[in-house]
């Protein structure tokens, strides 16, 4: 079918205004996300209604809303069997009912995923699982069948997204990890975590008191195994941790999807002139209106990896043929690549532009759940749908949330300082104590000296107009010299206040644990460690399918 004619036949779809099940109001503070500025540029205009079409074909679902969508014609039944069982394997309770679901082609998928981080990953990951959850709750509350999935990213061989877990301690948050990659290119869903995790898993006993935590270490333990891969694990913990919330988990390695995959990898390989095209094309409309590409151009490289020898290496496209990065060899064909995506799909995977195409097209997704950077660089990913002629999704951005107890909640109220504050830099955080503490000692005077400097250059103008350059230089020096000065003394006045000063700064810490977001750098493990089972439950009710703002949970 051709491109034009595929397009045109795909069923119009506009969001309709249906009420979204969600906790009951309450006073925790938020954060406007793109107002603090704790957002991409690309997701802010997106949320502003602004840029959509750098989106197209794929549909960018807006905060209360939910999506229209007719699923397509997928023939998901093989893969849903598999799903049971794999899901079954994890301690999933609901597998058999979630695959029956996911076998119905009435039924909408909503798709998020991540690679299978240490000890269930950072906090987002959970989030991201429970956030697709609740989308196909709110559909099926509002008539539309829906069933979650959450991709486990095995394929990829990013050590660095993998091996560490965060925990926080008394003294402060705590990073542990396995150590140094020991085979760079193997994909972590062939690697077992080997004896380093037992020394990670003892390290935090050591840095976190308590019975119940270390009780729960002891569960862990049993997953987290020297002879137990990363996928393996990461499942075995997300399906224990969310209970009856856990979506289907889908190891990306699994050998049904891999062979439902086949068309479409061939598919890659066969419009790789048209794709590439394609993908320069929305790469230079994105930088046209002035944004950043998040994932940096390639020209000459597929969007696909072949699995050889144990590493997982880029395809090329070279002299009419492929070859494989970072190797010596001779080009290979095209024809022997098609044969081996026939024979042995489960050694080619698609990379970071071609997987959201690859996976909407296997489950025929009607949405998908992103975080901000994953969402920015689908503003490039999405040519690969039109090129491929995959239905396109809607898209939507995940719920972003933080932890806070409710004694943490209520010193944020005592102190009195914005939470969007306390969340930016440093000197933003002194200004505010400063000022509260007696006002900014040193802004009226540079308002004062900016008014002398303005009267003088005039004078010295009038009498040699030669002296502007001078002038100049000389007016920066003492404004930047004053600035120094300015933020020395704010400083100061911060401190003046001990108490203020060590309590605000102790919530700083609560929310930025090592300077980071703390749902993008603390284990997903640490949490029901430290207030039981029903965390992940807490989490479930209290978070709201809202995009736009930075939610407070309350364990």
């Amino acid at each position: 079918m051709p491109l034009a004619t595929f397009f045109r036949e795909i069923p119009t779809s506009v969001t309709a205004n249906l009420s979204i099940p969600s906790a009951p109001p309450r006073p925790e503070p938020r954060v406007d996300l793109a107002a603090a500025r704790l957002l991409a540029p690309l997701p802010s205009a997106w949320l502003a209604g602004l840029d959509l079409d750098l989106l197209v074909p794929l549909q960018f679902l807006p905060p209360g809303r939910l999506p229209a969508f007719t699923p397509p014609p997928v023939d998901r039944r093989e893969l849903a069997e598999a799903l049971a069982v794999s899901n079954r394997a994890y301690g999933n309770e609901n597998a058999d009912r979630l695959a029956g679901r996911l076998a119905d082609p009435a039924v909408r998928v909503v798709v998020a995923g991540q690679q299978p981080g240490l000890l269930g990953g950072p906090l987002y990951c959970l989030a991201k699982a429970l956030a697709a959850a609740r989308w196909a709750a709110a559909l099926e509350a509002a008539g539309q069948p829906a069933v979650a999935v959450f991709w486990v990213a095995t394929e990829d061989h990013d050590w660095a997204e993998v091996e560490q877990a965060v925990v926080l301690a008394p003294d402060g948050a705590r990073a542990f990890d396995l150590g140094p990659d020991p085979e760079p290119l193997t994909p972590v869903g062939m690697r077992t975590l080997g004896p380093a995790i037992e020394e990670v898993l003892r390290g935090i006993a050591e840095a976190v008191p308590g019975d119940r935590y270390h009780e729960w270490l002891r569960t862990v333990a049993r997953w987290y195994r020297p002879d137990a891969r990363f996928g393996e694990a990461f499942c075995r913990l997300m399906a224990n941790v969310m209970g009856p919330r856990c979506p289907l988990l889908l190891d990306s390695m699994l050998p049904e999807l891999k062979a439902a995959q086949r068309p479409w990898l061939r598919r890659l390989v066969e419009r790789r002139q048209e794709l590439e095209e394609a993908l320069i094309q929305r790469d230079g409309e994105v930088k046209e209106r002035g944004y950043s590409l998040q994932v940096s151009p390639q020209r000459g490289a597929s969007p696909l990896f072949l699995l050889r020898h144990g590493e997982r290496r880029r395809i090329e496209w070279r002299d009419g043929g492929y070859a494989l990065r970072g190797r010596d060899e001779k080009p290979g064909t095209i024809e022997e690549l098609l044969r081996i995506v026939d024979e042995n799909p489960a050694v080619v995977s698609p990379g970071v532009l071609a997987r959201p195409a690859v996976q909407d097209a296997v489950l025929g997704t009607a949405l998908q759940v992103l975080g901000p950077g994953e969402l920015s660089y689908m503003a490039q990913a999405a040519a690969t749908h039109a090129v491929l002629e995959v239905m396109p999704p809607w898209v939507a951005l995940r719920p972003q949330t933080l932890i806070l107890e409710a004694k943490q909640v209520e010193r944020l109220r005592e102190l009195g300082i914005p939470l969007a504050t306390l969340l930016g830099d440093h000197a933003g955080v002194d200004r505010w104590l400063a000022e509260r503490d007696g006002g900014d000692l040193v802004g009226p005077v540079r308002r004062c000296l900016e008014d002398s400097l303005a009267d003088l250059r005039g004078a010295i103008l009038a009498a040699d107009p030669n002296l502007e350059r001078p002038f100049e230089k000389t007016r920066e020096q003492i404004l930047h010299a004053l600035a120094v000065f300015g933020e020395k003394a704010t400083a100061a006045a911060a401190r003046k206040n001990e108490v203020v000063d060590r309590r605000t700064h102790q919530l700083r810490e609560a929310c930025l644990p090592l300077g980071k977001p703390q749902e993008r750098i603390v284990s997903t493990a640490h949490f029901p460690g430290k207030y039981g089972p029903e965390f992940a439950e807490s989490l479930w009710e209290q978070m709201e399918l809202d995009s736009a703002h930075l939610q407070v949970i309350v364990p």
